[in-house]
C-alpha cells in the first residue's frame, strides 16, 4: 500500500515539474514569453520598444533589427520552425508580402480599434503604430560644392552634376527603397515607366546599402550630396550630429510608409506575443518613439505629437496603394535586380 502511495506521489510531483517547465518554457500560446521581435525600424528605438514593454508587463522581449526584405527571407527560411514571435516596424507592403507569403497571421488585438482604419489591414494581418514620408536628405556642404540647392523634385535627381552622389538602399532588402520605386511606379502611371525613372537615376547613385536608413548618414558623412531616406531619418542624424544635413520632399509627390506589427504564424509564445501587439498600440508605448529621436507621425490619436514631426496636411503624397505594392514587390523588385542594379552606369 505505502509503495502504491509513493508510486503516485511521484507521478504526480513529475507531472507538477512537467507544467511548471512548460510554464518556463513558454510552450505553444505562452503567456509567459519570451519573445523575440523582427523589428525594422532604427535599432535604439527597437531596444526602447522592448525594454519598455518588459518593464510594463514583466515578459523578457528581445529584438534583432532586420530591413523589411530580410524580414521575409528569415521568415520565410523559418517557416517550419519560427525564430520569431512579432515583426515590429518596417513598411507594411513588405508586411502585405509576407501575408501573401502565409508568414503571418491575422490577429485581431482589442486596441486595434483605436487606430484609425487607414493604417489596419482590413483582414487583421497588421496595424499601422506609424507613419514615415519619404524625402532627400542632403548635405548642404557638398551642395555646395557641387553649386547646388537641396532638391525639391525627383527630375532634379538626374541633374549630371549629381553623378556618383546620390545614396540609396536596395529595394529587394530594403522596405525604404521599395517606397522609392513604388512612389515612381505611382507617380509616373506604370511598372515600366517607373523602372525607366529609376534606370535614369542609377547613373548617379554611388552605391546601394542594405539598410534604407543607411544612406542617410552617407550623406551624413559627405561622401553624397543627397541620401533617399524617411525624413524622420534625417532629422534623428541631424540632431545627433550631423549638422549639414537638411530635409526636402519632392514636388511632384512622393511616398510613405505605414510601419506596422504583425504576429508571426506559428508563434511558440503567441499570447505573449499578442500581449506586445495590444501594449504597441496604444498612446503609452508609441510615445516611446520620440524619447529616442523617432519622430515618425504616430498612429493612436491620443499619441503626443513633436514639433519635429513632418505634418503630413503640408505634404504632397502619391496617392500609395500598400496592398497593390504588396502583390507586385516580388516581381517588381526582380526586374529592377535585372534590368538596373545589374546594368553597367552611362
Amino acid at each position: 500500500m505505502n509503495l502504491r502511495k509513493a508510486s503516485a506521489a511521484v507521478g504526480i510531483l513529475a507531472l507538477a515539474l512537467g507544467a511548471s517547465a512548460c510554464a518556463v518554457d513558454g510552450g505553444e500560446g505562452s503567456a509567459d514569453g519570451p519573445i523575440t521581435i523582427a523589428c525594422g525600424a532604427m535599432e535604439d528605438w527597437c531596444q526602447k520598444m522592448t525594454s519598455e514593454f518588459t518593464a510594463a508587463t514583466g515578459i523578457e522581449a528581445s529584438f534583432v533589427r532586420l530591413s523589411s526584405g530580410e524580414t521575409v527571407a528569415r521568415l520565410e527560411a523559418a517557416k517550419s520552425a519560427p525564430e520569431f514571435d512579432v515583426w515590429h516596424g518596417g513598411p507594411v507592403d513588405g508586411f502585405g508580402a509576407a501575408k501573401n507569403a502565409d508568414l503571418i497571421e491575422a490577429y485581431a488585438s482589442p486596441n486595434r480599434e483605436a487606430i484609425p482604419e487607414k493604417y489596419r489591414d482590413p483582414d487583421g494581418f497588421w496595424t499601422g503604430v506609424y507613419v514615415g514620408v519619404l524625402g532627400f536628405c542632403s548635405n548642404q556642404k557638398v551642395l555646395d560644392k557641387l553649386g547646388l540647392e537641396a532638391p525639391t523634385s525627383w527630375e532634379a535627381l538626374l541633374d549630371p552634376k549629381l553623378s556618383q552622389n546620390v545614396s540609396s538602399a536596395h529595394p529587394s532588402t530594403s522596405g525604404t527603397a521599395f517606397t522609392t520605386l513604388w512612389t515612381q511606379v505611382t507617380r509616373l502611371g506604370g511598372e515600366d515607366e517607373g523602372l525607366a525613372y529609376m534606370a535614369k537615376l542609377h547613373n548617379n547613385i554611388l552605391q546601394y546599402s542594405k539598410s534604407g536608413t543607411a544612406p542617410g548618414q552617407t550623406a551624413g558623412r559627405g561622401e553624397v550630396a543627397v541620401g533617399l531616406v524617411f525624413s524622420h531619418d534625417c532629422v534623428k542624424y541631424k540632431e545627433e550630429g550631423m549638422s549639414d544635413l537638411v530635409v526636402t520632399f519632392p514636388s511632384e509627390g512622393t511616398g510613405y510608409e505605414i510601419g506596422g506589427v504583425a504576429l508571426v504564424k506559428g508563434s511558440k509564445h503567441a499570447e505573449a506575443a499578442k500581449k506586445y501587439i495590444d501594449w504597441t498600440l496604444t498612446a503609452e508605448a508609441q510615445d516611446n518613439g520620440p524619447k529616442v529621436g523617432s519622430y515618425q507621425v504616430l498612429t493612436h490619436p491620443d499619441a503626443k505629437v513633436d514639433e519635429r514631426m513632418v505634418r503630413l496636411a503640408d505634404i504632397n503624397l502619391v496617392d500609395y496603394d500598400f496592398f497593390a505594392a504588396a502583390d507586385a514587390k516580388k516581381a517588381l523588385t526582380a526586374r529592377f535586380d535585372e534590368e538596373i542594379a545589374s546594368a553597367p552606369k552611362e
